[in-house]
């Protein structure tokens, strides 16, 4: 198995793509100028900032020292304007589902839609609020996009719990009720990534519930306020994966998004054995960030994963972890994982037919699928379907530093959508 030789610290990864995609709406939403420091380059937060401007928004972007700076004038929660043609979300689900929620607001008629993998995601489950809330909203046939959406000033409250564990589907309903006339209550069945209701200040820290439920009070003026995107903690899984495998001296990763629902696949890697800590921690715009560093870290315990907080939790990560486990140690186990079927790809499907081509044993389920160890060997290289999905490029992207067959990646270019120099900084560290 070839090691590549590791180079020690490394401080550039990208900003967080689920909190870029945030502050921007929250700014297209506020009444003020928002200045978002530290705003992700990925063609996904790019989406989100194309979308708003052919809605009217005021968008400037600012590029200095690496660093892309996005500020954002607007004047309140209606200040939106139609648009003249559909609206393209290109590949970004956050886009198309958290900005159909304020959409279901503003009095006329928006089209979504997205390139050939997004309109096969399903939509379904925010529609279902969405029109509950007072919006009209039509899906295809499959319930998937476009969707089409027209919306009711102001929309009614809600009292509405997620059918599924996720956080766009939850942000959705969040934005829908800020313009709701009274208030709503959200709730879920396991707590997902917090970032909307943290930006928003909606969360109570003296509720004792787990998850908290959600308070909107809708038609508040929200004031204008400056955002700093930390490094993005799913990001740094692949990293972390690098230097594990490679038995890494010392990795640091600097300015990282520390929040307790982005951070399971810490926690199942140390339960595993791995020597990964934190420091300098700090909090910023009320969410957490620091420092990951592993040190002299390798993994020597399979990964079994199936707590469905922790899935919840490390949704993003999941194909990182399910690679490295395997390359590691040649096994992995994961169940109730069902929602990485409606990602950017079948994330499990994708997962089993690559390992498989490689000469694992794969036994899949419908919620997730278990690695028994490798029968094959094969000489040659191997040719690793990434269904254009940039979390599955990034993890086989990882195990080609390691395998011992040539790798070859159909479509290395998926990567843009959150890592855009993926594969330029792995080349660094080597």
């Amino acid at each position: 198995m070839k090691k590549p030789e590791f180079r020690g610290v490394v401080a550039s990864l990208p900003p967080d793509k689920s909190i870029s995609h945030r502050a921007a709406l929250i700014g297209a939403i506020s009444t003020g100028e928002t200045r978002i420091e530290n705003f992700s380059s990925g063609a996904d937060n790019q989406s989100t900032l194309s979308a708003l401007s052919r809605l009217g928004v005021k968008i400037q972007q600012e590029v200095s020292q690496a660093r892309r700076t996005v500020v954002i004038r607007s004047n309140g929660l209606f200040d939106l304007k139609p648009s003249q043609t559909p609206i393209p979300c290109d590949n970004s689900g956050s886009t198309m589902r958290m900005l159909a929620g304020i959409l279901a607001a503003q009095p006329f008629r928006s089209t979504l839609v997205g390139d050939s993998s997004l309109m096969k995601r399903p939509m379904r489950r925010v529609a279902l609020p969405l029109s509950q809330m007072g919006a009209s909203v039509s899906l295809s046939e499959n319930g998937t996009a476009p969707i089409e959406i027209r919306g009711r000033k102001p929309l009614s409250p809600i009292a509405f719990e997620t059918p599924v564990a996720s956080a766009q589907v939850k942000s959705c309903v969040i934005f829908a009720a800020l313009h709701a006339d009274g208030e709503s209550e959200i709730s879920e069945p396991i707590q997902t990534r917090n970032h909307t209701e943290t930006m928003l200040g909606l969360l109570d820290p003296r509720s004792p519930e787990t998850p908290p439920k959600i308070k909107v009070r809708g038609l508040r003026p929200l004031e204008a306020r400056d955002f700093f995107v930390p490094a993005d903690p799913s990001a740094a899984c692949f990293l972390v994966a690098l230097a594990l495998l490679s038995k890494s001296p010392e990795l640091v990763l600097k300015n990282v998004c520390l929040n307790p629902t982005r951070t399971g696949f810490l926690s199942i890697l140390s339960e595993a054995g791995a020597t990964i800590r934190t420091e300098n921690e700090r909090t910023i715009g009320g969410e957490r960030i620091g420092d990951v560093v592993c040190a002299n870290a390798s993994l020597e315990t399979p990964l079994r994963i199936s707590d469905k907080a922790l899935v919840a939790n490390a949704i993003d990560e999941l194909p990182m972890l399910a690679v490295l486990s395997a390359l590691a140690t040649g096994e992995f186990e994961l169940r109730n994982a069902e929602e990485l079927r409606a990602k950017e790809s079948d994330r499990i499907a994708a997962l089993v037919l690559n390992l498989r081509a490689m000469g694992y044993k794969c036994e899949e389920f419908s919620d997730g699928f278990a690695v028994g160890g490798r029968e094959k060997i094969f000489n040659g290289s191997i040719r690793v379907k990434t269904f254009s999905d940039h979390r599955i490029a990034m993890s086989f992207g990882i195990a080609s530093l390691f395998f011992d067959s040539e790798l070859v990646l159909d479509d290395r270019a998926c990567v843009v959508v959150s890592f855009p120099n993926f594969f330029e900084l792995i080349d660094l560290l080597q």
